[in-house]
C-alpha cells in the first residue's frame, strides 16, 4: 500500500471506529425505558380535637348490686362514681371511637373497647381509683370504693 492510500485509509478507520464505539455505547446505555417522575396528588391529613366537655364533680353513690358508666362524647360519665366495696361496675362504650378504661394505679385495663363494647370490673378494696382512656388522655373519672 502506498504511501497516498494510507493518508486516505486512515480518516476512514477513524470514522469507522467513532461509529463502532457509539453505537457500542448506545447499545449500553440503551434499552431500559425512560421513567419519569411524576407526583402523586396526595389528601393533606386535617387534625381534629376531641369536644371539650364541662367535668362534673358531683359523685353518685350506688348500691353494692352493680352500676354503670358510659362512654360518650369523649367523657366518661359520671365523671365520679361512689360504690360500696365489693361493687361491679360496668363501662359501655356509647361513643363512635374506640376507648379504654385504664387504671392509673394498675388495678384494671380493659384494652381497647370498641363502639358498643363493655367492660366489667368489680372493686374488692376500699381506695380511690382515678383512670382514664389510654388513646384520649384527656378523658379521666373516678372511682371511689368505701
Amino acid at each position: 500500500m502506498n504511501q497516498r492510500n494510507l493518508i486516505n485509509a486512515a480518516p476512514k478507520a477513524w470514522l469507522f471506529l467513532f461509529v463502532a464505539s457509539l453505537l457500542f455505547v448506545l447499545a449500553a446505555c440503551g434499552g431500559a425505558e425512560a421513567t419519569t417522575n411524576t407526583p402523586t396528588p396526595t389528601t393533606a391529613a386535617t387534625a381534629t380535637t376531641a369536644p371539650t366537655t364541662v367535668p362534673t364533680t358531683e359523685a353518685t353513690t350506688v348500691p353494692s348490686g352493680g352500676d354503670s358508666v358510659s362512654i360518650a362524647q369523649f367523657a366518661f360519665a359520671p365523671e365520679s362514681l361512689t360504690v360500696k366495696v365489693g361493687t361491679k361496675v360496668t363501662w359501655t362504650n356509647n361513643d363512635s371511637a374506640t376507648h379504654t378504661v385504664t387504671s392509673d394505679q394498675g388495678a384494671f385495663d380493659s384494652g381497647a373497647l370498641a363502639p358498643g363494647s363493655k367492660f366489667s370490673f368489680t372493686f374488692s378494696k376500699a381506695g380511690t381509683y382515678t383512670y382514664h382512656c389510654s388513646i384520649h388522655p384527656s378523658m379521666t373519672a373516678t372511682i371511689v370504693v368505701q
